[in-house]
């Protein structure tokens, strides 16, 4: 059975495998980098299999005003299987009263029809624009 757990001081060390298995190599080629982020993130929250650490969703923000979900990353062999819907409606019961709750994803029909499903929509259909530094 998958638990959820609050994973507030996680581990580098924990977690890089996660990264590397999804091929997040951004992280995975800066550990240092992720152990910063990871200690200044608002939420960690871990899905694990026993003692294995098999999902991971990872935010930041105040809390209040906004939360941005960083990171949602699931182990291939575990996905499919609900562990990422439990990890984002764990986040989104939590932060209920944020005013903004926002994550960037891939634009693939999948991971569309994945976060319709929970409830959230294109920042498009608000009349919002995304900007980032390419």
């Amino acid at each position: 059975m998958i638990e959820i757990r609050d994973n507030g001081a996680c581990r580098v060390e924990e977690v890089l495998p996660l990264y590397a298995a999804v091929g997040w190599t951004n992280y995975t080629d800066r550990p240092d980098m992720l152990s910063t982020a990871l200690d200044a993130s608002l939420l960690t929250l871990g899905a694990y299999d026993g003692g294995q650490l098999v999902g991971l969703l990872r935010a930041v923000g105040d809390g209040a005003s906004i939360l941005l979900v960083q990171d949602l990353l699931v182990l291939p062999d575990y996905q499919r299987r609900g562990i990422g819907t439990r990890l984002m409606r764990t986040a989104m019961e939590r932060f209920a009263e944020v005013y903004q709750f926002q994550l960037m994803t891939d634009d693939t029909p999948r991971t569309v029809a994945f976060y319709r499903s929970l409830g959230l929509i294109p920042a498009e259909e608000l009349g919002c624009r995304a900007f980032v530094r390419g």
